[in-house]
């Protein structure tokens, strides 16, 4: 199968303008061609008219007493008409009475005879010169059809010299040769002038366009190199984002393992030590009974701060480590968050599930895990726990997102205030949530509690377990 050319856009105005220019090239034609016809022929019949006032009239002024044709000065007509120039070119002649009646004509056959009153003559009669090209198809043109195809046909009315009244009129035809051979020059010349404006019209717009289309071509031809490149961008970024993706997945995992880690190294290590010291210290206390007051009061505040430092590595300890959430369900993941800063703090939640999916991806859990537990000990300190709800459901706009609502009714605070940004409980939570790609909502005002919103895409990579 052959694929259909495609035209550009200079092409396709060349051949629509090349057509529409010819088109009017050929009316416009028409039109002059029409109007020169129709002025050398009205120039015609003013020629005649003016030959009739100035020759024919004063012969027949005797038709204003009376219209018989004895008054018509035949010989002076036949003089007029074999003697002047414009005489030689008139091939038949006649005068006309206004009922019609031929008083004079070449043909002597006519004189006497009525005809009606039609077209040209009524005009005449009128006042008006009429010239037009005959077909020599009347009854009264019996003569001049038998020697002639076409004759040039002129009616001029003929006045009377005291009162301007029309008394008759006199009809002549002329061959046509002439009067053709001049409109034809006439309008050849016409024809040439017309195609020759609109060959330098169409060749100028075509040039202009030509540039225009070439300029086009052009910025299209480099826009289709952006729009690939663009293209190649995309998804080199695309690949890139998946990368990070899954870089920030494996990260937030392995934040966990190393917090793990941690807390295992520090109660394997430090707490042991520190719980070794306390029973030498115990043992010890039995021999220090009977010491010096001084020595006594010292032991006694070593011992004290040897257990208050156990106590902050325990609690160090238990906060560096997750519990075991990569088994369960994202529903059992946020109850047991809630549920156990219930049972720290002797604080109720209000927890509201929405449509949840059954599990989540490992590092949306741990993240989803550690936005309630800040948030809510962050309500807890800031706010005394008052009115905390949690909201968790699922949001399908573009991609589905798991949302986390954490609202509570306490004093609240201006979320423009540069110290807003110190406390590393927000920064912590804001940096966990957009590292998984998605987003981190702070809502709060003076007087009106404060709304945490979390809204993390359920679709990342999976990670190892933790």
């Amino acid at each position: 199968m052959v694929a259909r050319r495609q035209f550009t856009l200079a092409q396709r105005y060349m051949f629509v303008s090349l057509v529409v220019m010819l088109a009017g090239m050929v009316g416009l034609g028409l039109w002059i061609s029409q109007q020169i016809e129709t002025a050398v022929t009205n120039r015609t019949a003013a020629v005649t008219a003016l030959y009739v006032d100035s020759y024919i009239s004063p012969h027949l002024q005797g038709l204003a007493e009376d219209e018989n044709s004895t008054n018509v000065n035949v010989d002076a007509l036949e003089r007029l008409l074999t003697d002047t120039s414009l005489g030689t070119q008139i091939v038949s002649f006649k005068v006309w009475s206004p009922d019609g009646v031929v008083l004079y004509a070449t043909n002597s056959e006519l004189i006497g005879q009525q005809f009606p009153l039609e077209e040209g003559l009524a005009e005449a009669f009128n006042g008006e010169v009429v010239t037009e090209v005959s077909d020599l198809d009347k009854p009264e043109q019996a003569l001049e059809r038998a020697q002639f195809g076409t004759l040039i046909e002129t009616y001029a009315p003929s006045r009377d010299a005291g009162s301007d009244t029309i008394i008759a009129v006199s009809e002549f035809y002329q061959t046509s040769e002439g009067l053709e051979a001049e409109i034809r020059t006439a309008q050849y010349r016409s024809w040439l002038v017309v195609a020759a404006v609109m060959i330098v019209v169409y060749v100028l717009l075509a040039g202009i366009v030509g540039r225009a289309s070439n300029t086009i071509v052009s910025q299209q031809d480099e826009l289709k190199a952006n729009v690939t490149r663009l293209n190649e961008l995309l998804q080199q970024n695309e690949i890139l984002n998946g990368r990070v993706r899954r870089a920030a997945a494996r990260s937030t995992a392995l934040n966990e393992k190393n917090l793990r880690r941690i807390s295992a190294d520090l109660h394997d290590g430090p707490a042991q030590d520190l719980a070794l010291a306390l029973l030498r210290l115990e043992s010890l206390s039995e021999a220090m009974a009977g010491a010096k007051p001084e020595v006594s009061r010292d032991f006694s505040t070593i011992h004290l701060a040897t257990e208050s430092a156990m106590e902050e590595l325990r609690t160090i300890s238990a906060g560096l480590r997750l519990p075991e959430i990569a088994p369960i369900r994202l529903t059992e993941t946020i109850q047991r968050a809630v549920h156990d800063f219930e049972k720290k703090t002797q604080c109720a939640v209000t927890l509201t599930l929405g449509n949840l999916p059954e599990d989540a991806p490992l590092p949306v859990k741990i993240t989803a895990y550690r936005v309630l537990k800040e948030s809510l000990a962050n309500s807890f300190r800031h706010a005394e726990g008052k009115g905390l709800t949690v909201h968790a459901y699922t949001n399908t706009n573009e991609q589905e997102e798991l949302v986390l609502e954490i609202t509570d009714s306490g004093p609240g605070f201006d979320p423009e205030s540069p110290a807003v940004y110190k406390r590393l409980g927000l920064v912590g939570m804001r940096e966990r949530v957009e590292l998984l790609g998605g987003r981190f909502e702070l809502h709060s005002a003076p007087g009106h509690g404060t709304t945490i919103r979390a809204l993390l895409p359920l679709t990342i990579p999976e990670v190892e377990d933790v």
